[in-house]
């Protein structure tokens, strides 16, 4: 690679200021919002690729073929001055700043009343890119005391600092939660937090490439961290924050923010491959429905395995499999009876014998080899195969149809889009572009965030009043537009429950606020009885909770699979559905506000030193501390509760507990340790999820104190509007007054006031 060192200042473009950097390349600076900063390096013959699909500033909604990379839409762009000095060029707007030293070039970034850049580049060798490869490298300056947040779905620790991560994605089974890497997700963002406030950073780069946030030490160049990319462009955006919320929120925005999922979707729900691949699925399905009445377990959804599709033993998109399901419309009309939606795993990978390969190799819309002309070959599950192209508007064509006349039309509610990494190492595999081609490296993330747009867009136009949920393992910045997500095919152990709460809380913080893990593991040895009910105590208050299971034996995780544990597996789910309202709210505020509902106590307590070193608990909105047991054989929990006046009340007795200290609880099987803020006002339902009855719970009398519902009949598309109710409560004069925002009539019936604590 070559270091570009050297900047020349060569005036205005717009609000930019534009620098010639050599070898022909020109870097443009940007400040697009009061707190958003935007670096773009176009090399001399041009952008490596012309166009993206994650920045959707606002929730504008970027076509298929891609939004310009030089499209400016949907920012305020406030007017810039641009200051020259000695060697520096300052471009400043909105109560941000760039100053640009020209040797050797850098770039430090502040916010308007502060003497100290809140991110600088390294005075040595900043910016490097290779005219041969294409890769291009952007390495910043770092502080010891700095901590780092992001990537998405990364495994370990939740503070980041001293280690490197691929930027990648493959399919990784039965993944260690703290060691593997690369994961399903590509996304290049990390949130920095320091002494000078916190600050994010985003590349919108989708090739492969790395970040390194202090692993590498070299000595000629003090401390740093740095991205690199593989190919494509240089183009990263810097949010100055300075809170970590504030970043959040930013990112969110810059991203497109969370799809409001349908209230069903926050359910308890089933999937197993085993289920869908049994010779008698049809009956093993009914089983499933009579044992759910039995054991009064409340199921919202069931998620089919893979296994419907099968021809012998290899799966096959939009194929039925009619020897274990006759009649799929009746299986489904069963399970809706019961109270469950149904949802179809979706692959997007056509096996080479696959019944209507010929179709798509006629259309011709399959990613291709650009040498030979044929489909780019690659391996998948049971042999090889070609990948669905959805930048072709023939594949997507094609893709649609398929889901309304296999899935769809069949009865199943919506798509699990699954195994969509898109695993392609031929290096000449080319994507069609909407008519201008690109290779596939460049983009590999962004098919599947095509596919599930698509799929989510399908169902939108069958059901137009109606909210949509899709599901997506893979993907980049952008996917949360559309769809949930989760950690993945976890390993069923200990260390498991370990970190995926801090996978999970890192991907909460890179945008993806509707999430959750594989109840009970995914892939391993069948969990015992001990791990199985803390697993699903753990999974219980994420805003997904999907029981789903591949494991070795055979053993299908179910909610009664030790039938001497079923009382305390419906205790877990039961925490849920008694909670849902609040958890509902939650995401309604995630999606509307940018603000996650689960997050690490840094969030919500950043001036607790004690606070911000837990990564072992998570919040779950402003006001309920979670502290799942993480260790096998414990039967108690110490847990730090952070400052807060007022202190803390102990969920399941009410018990009183003062701020800024550790309590150890007591945490037999079944108990999920549970805290609640003094002052909170905590709207709960039900413990099975039906009645129309709600419940608020005070947590002490805390004057002026309040708290909010939020209500709508479970699926509208107007949530922003006509079809929402808020109701909102308040403290006043020791009473809790209750108030009603919006036209619509709300679900709710009655609500009755219990308080813990004085």
């Amino acid at each position: 690679m070559k270091a570009l060192t050297q900047g020349r200042y060569l005036g205005r473009d717009g609000e930019a200021a534009l620098f010639d950097v050599g070898l022909g390349a020109t870097i443009a600076i940007r400040i697009l919002e009061g707190d958003i900063g935007r670096v773009t390096l176009k090399p001399q013959d041009g952008y490596r690729l012309d166009r993206g699909w994650s920045i959707a500033p606002g929730g504008l909604e970027p076509p298929y073929e891609g939004r310009p990379r030089d499209d400016l839409s949907g920012f305020t762009c406030p007017k810039a001055s641009v200051s020259e000095g000695e060697g520096k060029v300052t471009l400043s707007a909105g109560g941000l700043s760039a100053e640009v030293t020209l040797s050797p070039f850098g770039i430090a970034w502040r916010r308007d009343g502060k003497a100290e850049p809140f991110l600088q580049d390294r005075t040595t060798q900043a910016y490097l890119i290779s005219p041969r490869t294409g890769a291009v490298a952007h390495f910043m300056a770092r502080d010891y005391a700095e901590r780092h947040y992001g990537l998405g779905d990364k495994a370990g620790p939740l503070d980041r600092t001293g280690r490197r991560f691929a930027i990648d994605a493959v399919d990784p089974c039965g993944f260690d939660a703290e060691l593997s890497d690369p994961l399903y997700k590509m996304l290049p963002f990390f949130i920095v937090d320091g002494k000078a406030g916190a600050h994010g950073v985003f590349y919108d780069n989708l090739s492969t490439g790395s970040v390194d946030l202090g692993c590498t030490l070299d000595n000629y160049h003090g401390l740093f961290r740095s991205w690199k990319g593989d190919d494509g462009d240089l183009d990263y955006y810097v949010m100055a924050g300075p809170t970590v919320p504030d970043v959040v929120k930013r990112f969110s925005w810059l991203t497109g923010g969370q799809a409001f999922a349908p209230r069903w979707s926050f359910g308890f729900g089933v999937t197993s491959m085993a289920i869908a691949d049994a010779p008698d699925a049809d009956a093993r399905i009914s089983d499933f429905i009579a044992k759910c009445r039995k054991h009064a377990i409340p199921c919202d959804s069931f998620h089919f395995g893979s296994g419907y599709t099968q021809i012998g033993q290899r799966r096959y998109a939009f194929n039925w499999n009619r020897d274990k399901f006759p009649d799929p419309l009746a299986t489904m009309k069963r399970l809706n009876k019961a109270g469950m939606h149904t949802v179809a795993n979706l692959k997007p990978c056509l096996l080479d014998d696959h019944p209507r390969l010929k179709e798509a190799l006629d259309q011709g819309f399959l990613v291709k080899d650009a040498k030979t002309g044929e489909p780019a070959v690659a391996q998948f599950w049971d042999g090889l195969g070609f990948h669905i192209d959805y930048t072709n508007p023939k594949g997507r064509a094609w893709w649609r149809a398929g889901i309304e006349s296999a899935l769809l039309d069949h009865g199943f509610t919506t798509v699990w889009n699954d195994n969509n990494e898109y695993e392609i190492w031929d290096e000449d595999a080319v994507c069609d572009g909407d008519g201008r081609p690109f290779r596939q490296a460049l983009a590999r993330p962004a098919q599947p965030l095509l596919m599930t747009k698509l799929s989510y867009e399908t169902q939108a136009a069958r059901e137009p009043g109606k909210r949509q949920y899709s599901i997506t393992r893979g993907g980049c910045a952008g996917i949360s537009r559309y769809a949930q997500t989760w950690s993945g095919d976890n390993e069923t152990a200990w260390k498991t429950l370990r970190y995926n709460l801090t996978q999970g809380l890192n991907m909460s913080l890179s945008g993806m606020f509707s999430i959750g893990h594989d109840v009970g593991g995914f892939h391993g040895p069948t969990p015992g009885p001990e791990l199985f009910v803390r697993f699903n105590e753990f999974c219980a208050l994420w805003p997904r909770m999907v029981m789903n299971s591949w494991n070795d034996d055979g053993v299908v995780n179910l909610p009664w699979m030790y039938p001497e544990m079923v009382p305390q597996v419906r205790e877990a789910i039961g925490l849920r559905y008694r909670l849902m309202p609040y958890l509902y709210t939650q995401m309604w505020r995630a999606s509307r506000d940018g603000i996650p509902a689960v997050r690490p106590l840094l969030y919500d307590f950043p001036q607790d030193a004690a606070a911000i070193a837990v990564d072992d608990v998570f919040m779950l909105g402003p006001d309920v501390l979670v502290a799942p047991v993480l260790e096998e054989g414990a039967r108690e929990r110490a847990v730090y509760l952070p400052q807060h006046e007022g202190g803390w009340y102990d969920w399941h007795n009410g018990e009183h507990y003062p701020g800024g200290v550790t309590v150890t609880v007591p945490a037999p099987l079944g108990r999920l340790p549970l805290f609640v803020r003094a002052g909170a006002l905590i709207p709960l339902g039900d413990a099975k999820g039906i009645s129309d009855e709600r419940e608020v719970l005070v947590c002490g009398v805390v004057e002026g104190a309040s708290g909010e519902l939020y209500e709508d009949d479970g699926e509208t598309a107007d949530w922003r509007g006509a079809g929402a109710t808020l109701i909102r409560f308040h403290v006043r004069n020791g009473e809790v007054a209750i108030e009603q925002q919006g036209d619509a009539k709300p679900r709710v019936n009655k609500i009755a006031i219990r308080q813990i604590g004085q």
